[in-house]
């Protein structure tokens, strides 16, 4: 275990609430509660268990009633000794514990360093304290199971098989090096490069295929509703919603920037992006919204058009159809309370019939074969939610990648018949990189980077 100072932070949201936390960890905790306490002798209590009193300063002023609760190392979220001050929520009652504890020999912790020391000192591995991150971010519940079962260990347990599959060959590798004299042993030290490295490789590949469902998961579908000025974008980000989000009038061009929101449809979360109607105009704010509007088209993951059915199709209109034909899109037609002008004749070969779905976002109708839509499209083919069993975010990614490279390196070394030493540093380095994942090989630098990600109470 790592000798550390005791550290102290607000765990809490800043703001008024009925309760708030403060919690400290390391050697001197429960020393320095025991001065600023008063209630029952805490020196005397067992561990995780929790006691009423009041939070004093100094001068023997009472500055809150709280409940103390005392955890004693090693069976803790640091491993360390902690307290946890559950005092009233307001910013003053808070931010005064705090300061008390300063005074009474605590520092303040670092974003993140109550985790980083649960990593530091085995409790947790580099991925699971990710986990942890993902788990107070989760938007869905989809994505907060898959979260648990991340800090379960999920990822780390296939990646730690990855890694003992791999050393046992680096050992068969050492034997080669040590007993050159052996020709056979080094032709079969190539092979058994070979297959293993293939079989790395495939598993490797089966956990990104599912890289792309965790970050749909993790940030949402990226979710763009296009169309013309006055075809209902608005009014439909307002209805799924649930909220006046964006400004609706009769006025063409009244969005001129991208109003975005989360929403869970039905599990499948969204990342709803509302953007300026597409229209030639010599407005340049408007200009530059309906620029930006097709950008964002080209980078979603799913593109809701709109078109008003009650007129007939523009070029407008069938520029964004022609453009979509390629994404994954649901095309709706909004307006049906009024009569139809539409004529699809000219471009029906650019959509198929289950993309069409009819609504009327002003009279409710038909919204709810949208949210069904958007259901299927989602929970259908690749992205079943029982595979989204860990969340790969972009470092893991990036580290699985670079794996694959290295490994590409051995075989095509082994195939090509270099030496079997030069051979093993391309080995080597992709077991290195599959442990920066887990944090059984890493440096200072990126655990920094990466817990300073953290919150200070966390």
């Amino acid at each position: 275990m790592y000798i550390m100072d005791t550290i102290v932070a607000i765990s809490t949201a800043i703001g008024e609430g009925a309760i708030g936390i403060v919690r400290m960890s390391g050697p001197d905790a429960l020393s320095i509660i025991e001065r600023i306490f008063k209630g029952k002798d805490l020196s005397q209590v067992v561990s995780h268990t929790i006691h009423y009193g009041h939070i004093v300063d100094q001068d023997e002023k009472i500055l809150d009633e709280v409940m103390v609760t005392i955890l004693k190392g090693p069976k803790t979220y640091t491993r360390e000794d902690i307290v946890e001050i559950n005092c009233h929520g307001g910013i003053v009652a808070m931010q005064r514990i705090l300061e008390t504890c300063l005074l009474a020999g605590a520092r303040i912790a670092e974003p993140g360093e109550f985790t980083k020391r649960a990593f530091l000192n085995g409790r947790i591995d580099l991925s699971q304290a990710e986990a942890l991150m993902d788990l107070i971010q989760a938007k869905t519940g989809k994505a907060m199971d898959a979260s648990l079962n991340q800090l379960k260990g999920t990822l780390s347990n296939q990646i730690r098989s990855l890694r003992h599959e791999m050393l046992e060959s680096l050992a068969q590798i050492e034997v080669t090096i040590d007993y050159p004299e052996y020709d056979d042993v080094e032709e079969m030290s190539n092979q058994t490069l070979i297959e293993t490295s293939q079989r790395v490789k495939q598993k490797i590949n089966e956990i990104l295929q599912k890289a792309q469902n965790g970050r749909l998961f993790r940030e949402g579908i990226r979710t763009a509703i296009i169309g013309k000025p006055n075809v209902g974008k608005s009014s439909l980000l307002n209805y799924l919603t649930g909220s006046d989000k964006a400004i609706v009038t009769d006025i063409a061009g009244t969005t001129r920037d991208t109003i975005e929101e989360y929403i869970n449809v039905k599990g499948v979360p969204l990342h709803l992006i509302d953007t300026a109607g597409i229209r030639q105009t010599q407005e340049l704010v408007e200009q530059i919204g309906v620029a930006k509007s097709r950008k964002i088209m080209e980078e979603s993951d799913l593109v809701i058009l709109i078109l008003n059915q009650s007129e007939q199709l523009s070029d407008i209109d069938k520029e964004l159809l022609s453009l979509t034909n390629d994404k994954k899109r649901i095309i709706l037609l909004n307006k049906t309370d009024l009569p139809s002008q539409i004529d699809f004749s000219d471009v029906s070969n650019e959509m198929e019939a289950s993309e069409i779905i009819p609504i009327s976002i002003i009279k409710d109708q038909g919204l709810d074969l949208l949210e069904k839509r958007i259901e299927d499209l989602f929970y259908s083919g690749n992205l079943e939610s029982t595979d989204i069993n860990y969340l790969l975010n972009s470092r893991h990614t990036t580290l699985l990648k670079q794996s694959l490279q290295a490994l590409d390196e051995v075989i095509l070394g082994c195939q090509s018949e270099i030496p079997i030493d030069l051979v093993q540093i391309d080995f080597t380095r992709a077991w290195d990189l599959l442990g920066e994942i887990t944090g059984d090989s890493v440096q200072d630098e990126l655990l920094d980077k990466l817990f300073s990600q953290f919150c200070l109470g966390k």
